[in-house]
């Protein structure tokens, strides 16, 4: 009884959770009128999947999805090339002020984006950068928490297996490649998926640093679509869907080193 009540709790949870995915996706096939009734309509009598050809036609979403896949997509390579290779450095090499570089690393984690954002804007200004990939990329290539996640996962790789590899003639960039990399996967799976996820759905920073419909990311685009055709809630809806599509595939893909990452990296 202890454990069928149990799962009739993780079930019940479950749906609350699911519950307002389920019921954005019904909202994304009905008509305009279904959407305006007093009564909520949960299941539409006649799907209508031309509202997400309609959203095309209303607003430039192709480059909407182009323009976040490209910031998303460089900056999590960006963060798998460069977080673990820093993280790599201060977890086994020794060097003056090593500790205090780190310490003072992860105190800007402490420091809200806002505060940065206008210095940011400036500097983005200054270099002519403003509404262009590199003004959108370049300042999130690396991130504190990505090299304080890979330093705590690579710590515990016994140190014998890099002078085993030193030893043997490996060079330090064939260390990190052949010896670190392999045992990381899983944090690196946690990296990519929290990175992809985090910027593809990021809004301030392409709110202020593009001023054009074409460099626009999905996020701004979905919200200012929704300030222009505010009753066209099923549209919205239908937006919503597609900005939600990516990042679910992406989890699926990867559900398994995720899964693992976490537990690894909880027990390190």
């Amino acid at each position: 009884m202890r454990r069928t009540l149990l799962y009739a709790l993780l079930a019940l949870a479950g749906l609350v959770t699911v519950l307002p995915l389920l019921y954005m996706v019904s909202l994304s096939l009905q008509t305009e009128a279904e959407t305006l009734a007093a009564d909520a309509v949960l299941v539409p009598d006649s799907p209508q999947w031309g509202n997400y050809a309609e959203l095309f036609t209303r607003a430039p979403f192709g480059d909407f999805i182009v323009n976040s896949l490209v910031v998303a997509g460089a900056i999590t390579l960006a963060h798998l090339l460069f977080d673990p290779l820093v993280g790599y450095v201060f977890a086994k090499f020794r060097f003056p002020l090593r500790n205090t570089l780190f310490v003072a690393l992860l105190a800007t984690l402490m420091v809200p984006f806002f505060v940065r954002m206008i210095p940011l804007y400036v500097l983005m200004a200054n270099l002519g950068w403003l509404n262009t990939y590199q003004g959108l990329i370049t300042p999130f290539l690396m991130d504190a928490f990505g090299i304080f996640l890979m330093r705590q996962f690579i710590q515990p790789i016994p140190d014998d297996l890099i002078h085993a590899a030193r030893i043997d003639g490996a060079s330090e960039l064939r260390v990190y490649r052949s010896v670190i990399l392999p045992q990381t996967r899983p944090a690196l799976a946690v990296l990519g998926l929290f990175t992809f996820v985090f910027q593809w759905n990021e809004f301030l920073w392409p709110l202020v640093a593009t001023t054009t419909p074409e460099m626009r990311t999905i996020p701004v685009g979905l919200t200012l679509f929704n300030q222009e055709y505010f009753t066209l809630w099923h549209l919205t809806a239908a937006g919503s869907v597609i900005l939600f599509v990516p990042t679910a595939v992406l989890f699926v893909l990867t559900q398994r080193h995720f899964v693992r990452g976490i537990a690894l990296t909880g027990l390190k």
